[in-house]
């Protein structure tokens, strides 16, 4: 039975993978210093006593608790600020600079500020997270919107649909490939920034554990949950995101 391209790229990636584990044990022989830097077997073992332990699933919960919250918030706010701008030119006129700002404040500004202004706590942490994306998503999404296809809405309105039925058949078919990229970035960005929020004011997740073994210089320990996350989330792209992209994107 011949392979079809999903799967094709599926073997792709995961030979990839192997070939950058590869390259990281020529790397870690090379030095020859677990200290510095510590070869996959030396890690995959922190990885099973940290498990075995309870810290690694407790730590990795919250930072999972906290990426989807920030996540979802960031999503549905930026979808409606992209959409708003998107169909209506003066929104944009007058509000499209504002996104220019919040896109180049740097997200340590942002957490810094959130945690002075709330106080260091959970509301806080997912505030800043998600401040940090949304006008990424608005961005994203904005564009997707300038790039509708008039011609489909032009003869949805002549089939007399409703604006429901438009925006479910007509509008969001179109802007999925744009929702789908602003999924992707935002699962690579928001963990990376919500390990900040924790290395800076929190007392769980892999961030907090980061910023521990850090000052102990224990690498081993940092790269164990460091990698545990990036693992999780190659298997919500591989899984969640592909599966509901390749079913929203049938209707071409």
């Amino acid at each position: 039975m011949t392979a079809t391209k999903p799967q094709m790229n599926f073997v792709i990636a995961i030979l990839s993978l192997i070939g950058l584990v590869c390259f990281w044990v020529v790397l870690a022989w090379l030095r020859a210093d677990p200290t510095v830097l510590p070869n996959p077997s030396q890690v995959w073992n922190i990885i099973q006593a940290e498990a075995a332990s309870g810290a690694l699933v407790r730590h990795m919960i919250a930072t999972i608790l906290r990426v989807a919250a920030a996540f979802g918030l960031a999503m549905v706010l930026g979808m409606i600020i992209g959409i708003a701008m998107g169909l209506n030119d003066g929104l944009n006129r007058w509000f499209g600079a504002w996104l220019v700002v919040f896109l180049n404040i740097p997200a340590l500004v942002v957490i810094v500020l959130c945690y002075l202004w709330i106080g260091l706590n959970e509301v806080a942490a997912i505030t800043a997270v998600a401040l940090n994306k949304t006008a990424m998503v608005a961005v994203t999404i904005r564009e997707g919107t300038h790039a509708l296809d008039p011609k489909l809405s032009e003869m949805a309105r002549s089939f007399q649909m409703g604006w429901g039925a438009r925006f479910r058949h007509v509008v969001l078919p179109q802007l999925w490939p744009f929702i789908a990229s602003s999924m992707r970035n935002g699962l690579a960005i928001i963990w990376k920034i919500v390990l900040v929020v924790e290395f800076l004011g929190r007392s769980d997740g892999v961030g907090f554990q980061i910023h521990l073994y850090f000052q102990l210089f224990e690498i081993g320990y940092v790269m164990a949950y460091a990698l545990s996350f990036v693992v999780f989330i190659l298997l919500i792209e591989w899984t969640l995101i592909n599966a509901v992209e390749r079913r929203a994107t049938q209707w071409r």
